[in-house]
C-alpha cells in the first residue's frame, strides 16, 4: 500500500513537471519565483500602427451630441445625448477630386489588364498571377507590376485598350467609359456574426443553460450580394437563407463609381453650369477641389478600395490595420466642435473674424455665394482648420456619414460609440434609405453649417454639394 502511494505521488510529480517543462519549453513566459512559477503572459505583437497618411489623430472624448439651442428655423427642440466616441483618425481634408480620380483610374487599369490576359484580347497570361513563387497555384489575380502598354501597343492590346472608351458622338473626344467603372467588393459583417441568436451552435444560442435550445430550429439570415448580367447590368439583391457557415455573413456589393458629373445641371434647373459639368472633375484646375456627385453608396466603396490598396503595399502588417471607413455621426460631431466643444468648428460664435473674414465656405447672404470670396466650392484647406487639425469641417461641401437618419438622432444610440447602422437594399421603403450627412456645404446659409447641424440624404443620390472624408479606428 505504501508503495502504491509512492508510485502515485511519482507519478503526479512527474505529469505536474512535464507541464511547467511545456510551458516554460514553448512559450518562454513563466517566471521562477520563490514559491513556484507566476503567469506573466504571452507578449502580443511589437507593431505598431504608423499615422496614415493625410489623417489627424482624434482622441477619445465625450461631448453632449445635438444642438445646445433651439432649432430658430423650424421651432422644434434638437435632440440632445452626452456620448463618449473611441480614438480615431481622421481625413485632415476632404477627399478631392484627384483623389478619387485615383480611384477610377484603378478600376479602370484592372478591367485593361483583366483583358489584356484574355484570350479574346491576345491572352497575354503574364498580367495574371496564377501560381506563388514556388509553383503552387494560387486564386488568380492581377499582376501590378506588369505595365499595361499605352504607348506602343499592338493590335490586340489597342484593343484591350480602347474597350474602355467611348467616342463622343458630337465632338469625336476620347472619353472614359462611364458605365463600366464598376468596383466589386466584399465586407464580413463581424456584428451579426457575433449575435448570440446567429450562432452556429445552437447550444450557444442562450446562456440559460437550465432552458433546451431546439437544435432543429433554423437561424435565418440576410446578406447582401451582387452580380452583372448579360446586359452588363448590376444587380443587386439580398437574400435570405438558413445560416449554415461564416460566409453567409459576407456581403457582396458591386458599384459604378464614376461621380455623376451631371449633378451641377440637374440640381439648379435655370442655370448655367455646363462648364462645371463638363470639367469640374476632369479637369486639373479641379484637382484639389472636393469630389462631388459621389454618392452614399460609392463613398464606402471608396473606403473598401482605399484599404485594400493599403494592405496589398503592407505585407503581413496588413492584417494589424484598420480599415477605412465613413465617420459615424457622433464622431463627425465631435470632430467638428473640436477640443473647446465649439458651436462652430472655430471658438467664435459668428461667422467672420475681426477682420470681416469669413472661416468658412458657405452662403453669407441670400443670392450672394461670392461674399466669402467663392462661388461654388474652393480648394480644401482654403480655410484654417479647427483646434484638431481639421479643414472644412464647415462649409465647402457636406459630408456623408455612416448612420442611419432618423428624427430621434442620438435618442435611438447608445452612450458610448454611438451608431445606427442600416445598409438598406434595392426593395427597401424609400424612407429607409436616408443616410445622415454634416457639415453644410457652400450653398447653405450660416445655421446650416452649425456643428449640430443634421439632414439627411437618400443613400443613392449624387448631389454637387455632398462629398465625404474617411477614418480609422485608432488602436492604441
Amino acid at each position: 500500500m505504501t508503495k502504491l502511494k509512492s508510485m502515485r505521488n511519482f507519478c503526479c510529480t512527474a505529469i505536474a513537471g512535464c507541464a511547467v517543462l511545456l510551458l516554460s519549453g514553448c512559450f518562454g513566459s513563466s517566471r521562477s519565483t520563490g514559491s513556484g512559477y507566476e503567469v506573466t503572459g504571452i507578449p502580443a505583437s511589437s507593431f505598431r500602427e504608423p499615422t496614415p497618411y493625410g489623417m489627424v489623430l482624434i482622441k477619445r472624448g465625450s461631448i453632449k451630441l445635438g444642438g445646445e439651442q433651439e432649432d430658430s428655423l423650424w421651432g422644434s427642440n434638437v435632440p440632445q445625448k452626452e456620448v463618449s466616441v473611441e480614438s480615431f483618425w481622421m481625413d485632415e481634408k476632404e477627399v478631392t477630386n484627384s483623389k478619387y480620380r485615383q480611384f477610377v483610374f484603378w478600376v479602370r487599369d484592372s478591367i485593361i489588364r483583366t483583358r489584356l490576359a484574355d484570350p479574346q484580347y491576345g491572352g497575354d497570361e503574364s498580367y495574371m498571377i496564377t501560381e506563388d513563387k514556388y509553383g503552387e497555384p494560387v486564386t488568380p489575380h492581377l499582376n501590378w507590376a506588369k505595365p499595361i502598354p499605352w504607348e506602343k501597343p499592338d493590335e490586340d492590346q489597342l484593343r484591350a485598350i480602347n474597350s474602355v472608351y467611348i467616342i463622343h458622338p458630337y465632338t469625336k473626344e476620347k472619353m472614359l467609359d462611364a458605365s463600366q467603372m464598376n468596383y466589386r467588393y466584399e465586407t464580413f459583417d463581424y456584428t451579426q456574426a457575433a449575435l448570440r441568436r446567429n450562432r452556429l451552435n445552437p447550444d450557444e444560442r442562450n446562456r440559460n443553460t437550465d432552458i433546451a435550445t431546439d437544435a432543429s430550429q433554423q437561424v435565418i439570415i440576410s446578406k447582401d450580394t451582387a452580380y452583372i448580367n448579360e446586359d452588363g447590368q448590376i444587380i443587386r439583391q439580398t437574400i435570405n437563407r438558413p445560416l449554415s457557415g461564416a460566409y453567409d455573413f459576407v456581403n457582396t456589393y458591386i458599384v459604378n463609381i464614376y461621380p455623376d458629373t451631371t449633378c451641377w445641371v440637374n440640381d439648379f434647373p435655370n442655370s448655367s453650369n455646363e462648364t462645371y459639368m463638363r470639367l469640374y472633375f476632369s479637369h486639373a484646375s479641379y484637382n484639389d477641389y472636393p469630389v462631388v456627385g459621389v454618392s452614399w453608396e460609392q463613398a464606402n466603396a471608396f473606403c473598401a478600395w482605399r484599404t485594400e490598396y493599403l494592405m496589398a503595399g503592407l505585407g503581413a502588417q496588413a492584417k494589424y490595420i484598420q480599415r477605412y471607413r465613413l465617420p459615424t455621426e457622433a464622431e463627425w460631431e465631435y470632430a467638428a466642435r473640436g477640443m473647446e466643444n465649439n458651436r462652430f468648428p472655430w471658438k467664435s460664435d459668428g461667422s467672420k473674424d475681426d477682420n470681416s473674414c469669413y472661416y468658412a465656405n458657405f452662403k453669407p447672404e441670400r443670392g450672394n455665394y461670392t461674399k466669402d470670396g467663392s462661388l461654388i466650392t474652393t480648394k480644401v484647406a482654403s480655410y484654417k482648420p479647427n483646434s484638431f487639425g481639421l479643414y472644412d469641417m464647415a462649409g465647402n461641401v457636406a459630408e456623408w456619414t455612416s448612420t442611419e437618419y432618423t428624427q430621434a438622432g442620438v435618442l435611438k444610440m447608445s452612450d458610448m460609440n454611438p451608431e445606427l447602422s442600416y445598409n438598406a437594399a434595392k426593395e427597401d421603403p424609400y424612407d429607409m434609405k436616408k443616410k445622415t450627412i454634416r457639415g453644410g456645404s457652400w450653398k447653405d446659409p450660416e445655421k446650416f453649417i452649425e456643428s449640430s447641424w443634421r439632414t439627411y440624404e437618400y443613400q443613392n443620390e449624387q448631389r454637387s454639394y455632398i462629398g465625404f472624408r474617411c477614418v480609422r479606428t485608432q488602436v492604441n
